[in-house]
């Protein structure tokens, strides 16, 4: 193994890293055991509608301590009668409950997430189809194809998601895709070269 691909392993290990923990800013956490009803808010915090009264449950991103839950005259006087009303008398958006996110561009990360998980599935069905064919375990290059742009995909969401589990798990693959993809380039190379 060369020592630049442990290099690159390990340089975009850093970056996802610090990607993730930068400014100390993870992704807002609920607490309690109770479900929100709604929600509404961005990546730095979220106010929540907490059923069956109208309390509300602010959570900032960062904070260490238990949100507070407060009345909604406090809520208001913080944000506005209006403000609230149009967060919270809204109909809730089914694909926003489905991938506990807050608005449409969390929406278009969730879609790239997605994409790579669909990739991943179509490189193991293009190296099943392939092996099947020749009735022998083959890696098609349309499978690392795949795998690098799943990767790569994938590393972004978790990134944008702040998961550093997923981020390592991602990070390896991704080099390693790229070096398949580069060994199969030279051995073309080496083949043209030797047969012209």
């Amino acid at each position: 193994m060369k020592i630049g691909v442990v290099v690159a392993m390990v340089s975009l290990l850093g970056v996802g890293a610090w990607l993730v923990v930068r400014d100390g800013e993870p992704l807002p956490l609920r607490a309690g055991a109770e479900k929100a009803e709604l929600r509404a808010g961005t990546r730095r915090g979220v106010i929540e509608r907490l059923p069956g009264d109208d309390s509300f449950r602010i959570v900032f991103a960062g904070d260490a301590a238990p949100p507070a839950v407060l009345d909604r005259a406090e809520v208001e006087r913080a944000f506005g009668k209006d403000t609230i009303d149009e967060l919270f008398h809204q109909s809730p958006n089914v694909l926003f409950e489905l991938f506990n996110i807050t608005s449409w561009a969390s929406f278009a990360w969730v879609v790239l997430g997605l994409l790579g998980q669909i990739a991943f599935f179509l490189r193991m069905l293009a190296q099943w189809i392939a092996s099947e064919r020749k009735r022998e375990s083959v890696v098609p290059e349309l499978f690392w194809w795949l795998s690098l742009f799943g990767g790569i995909a994938l590393f972004s969401y978790f990134v944008w998601r702040r998961d550093l589990v997923g981020v390592i798990g991602q990070t390896t693959g991704v080099v390693v895709y790229a070096r398949n993809l580069r060994l199969i380039q030279k051995q073309r190379r080496r083949l043209a070269s030797s047969a012209g």
